[in-house]
């Protein structure tokens, strides 16, 4: 597909998943999911989609510091309701790398591959922190996003309103795309690491 170049940079988030290689959909059960799966997943690119591949990566490294992660040994608790803000896209993307699936998701066999009630969420926005639980051993995370070490370009509010009013000409529309997806870029190339952008901290539950 035709994505930005730097998608095939982005860090890979590598898993195994005993139902996959079960049903033999993958060798030996090992899943890599690359940004393009979330950008496909959600059927666009920001620093929302981006921000959640991250976490979701940062939680796996640290539950599984030997990797990889186990896909449906992970339970996954929002911190707000799942119609609030951008809470609902966090979650499908997190869904996608760990397999934890809300009250649709899958109800396994005899006990076995549940992923149905894997993911929930608060009643009422509690934190900012996305908690990861390993089903296995109970070791749990606390992940949370802040992209202001990355900020947007200042003409972006500009383009966008005149692109949502229809009154855009071709050079403010390629101005805003080439922005958005440069801060997608940094956030992804530059900022997967940086503690101040993401923050992983241990948690008991």
């Amino acid at each position: 597909m035709n994505f930005p170049d730097f998608y095939a940079e982005a860090p890979v988030v590598r898993t195994f998943d005993p139902f996959a290689a079960t049903l033999g959909a993958a060798r030996d059960g090992l899943l890599d999911y690359r940004y393009q799966d979330a950008v496909r997943l959600a059927g666009h690119s920001c620093p929302t989609v981006a921000g959640a591949f991250l976490i979701g990566r940062a939680a796996l490294s640290a539950l599984y510091p030997d990797g990889p992660a186990e896909r449906g040994n992970i339970a996954v608790h929002m911190p707000a309701p799942e119609d609030e803000g951008t809470t609902g896209v966090i979650a499908q993307v997190l869904t996608l790398l760990t397999g934890a699936a809300a009250h649709n998701g899958f109800q396994g066999i005899r006990g076995h591959f549940r992923r149905k009630g894997l993911l929930t969420f608060s009643q009422h926005r509690e934190t900012e922190a996305i908690v990861f639980t390993r089903l296995d051993n109970h070791t749990s995370v606390a992940v949370s996003l802040d992209v202001s070490p990355i900020p947007a370009d200042p003409a972006q509010g500009e383009r966008l309103m005149a692109i949502l009013q229809n009154c855009a000409d071709d050079q403010q529309r390629s101005d805003f795309a080439s922005a958005w997806q440069d801060r997608v870029r940094r956030l992804l190339l530059e900022f997967a690491d940086d503690p101040r952008v993401i923050r992983v901290m241990p948690c008991n539950v």
